[in-house]
């Protein structure tokens, strides 16, 4: 039963060291997408819209207001944060605001014409939440998911454990000077 609720032994959060060469993917997507984030609140608030104001103003061909320009600049600046803490924190925190940008495309596609829509969105914020939402989804899995992650991967290895220690023992082996023993047998 416990198979069936954890199919893989490894959260997703424990298997990376920090320096780890994947880990500089993950700092790139959160820093770029954080500093273009940051760009536009910041320009949002030198124009001095009003926070809940619908009227229409744009940065950058979006269109915002006070309140958007404040949540960009404190969504940038997590985004920063996981650029310098790195790892498989970077990592989740790339895919859970991925998933979150494109939810909120959703929920803001529904809001467009309403009286609730308070962030001012319209459609082209709504296209940005998503191409940024899958930028940072595409950032956040780079080597963690996939059909033909390489056995050095540590997410593979956690996943594959047993496998990843015959690995280990074969390549300790022949390190040695001796072939591999497999399956109880000298090939």
């Amino acid at each position: 039963m416990g198979r069936a609720l954890h199919p893989v032994n490894a959260r997703l959060d424990d298997h990376l060291p920090t320096d780890h060469k994947l880990s500089q993917v993950y700092r790139v997507g959160a820093g770029l997408t954080g500093l273009l984030l940051v760009v536009f609140g910041i320009l949002g608030l030198i124009d001095q819209i009003g926070f809940f104001d619908t009227g229409g103003d744009t940065v950058l061909a979006l269109n915002t207001n006070g309140a958007l320009s404040v949540l960009s600049i404190c969504i940038g600046a997590l985004l920063f944060f996981g650029m310098v803490v790195g790892g498989t924190f970077a990592s989740t925190l790339n895919i859970v605001l991925g998933v979150l940008f494109i939810a909120s495309g959703f929920v803001n596609l529904a809001l467009l014409d309403t009286g609730l829509n308070f962030l001012a969105f319209r459609i082209q914020n709504v296209l940005f939440s998503f191409v940024v939402g899958v930028m940072l989804m595409w950032f956040g899995m780079y080597g963690r998911v996939g059909s033909a992650l390489p056995h050095d991967n540590p997410y593979w290895r956690a996943r594959h454990p047993e496998q990843a220690a015959r690995e280990d023992r074969a390549r300790h082996v022949q390190g040695r000077g001796r072939a591999p023993v497999v399956h109880g047998r000298c090939p």
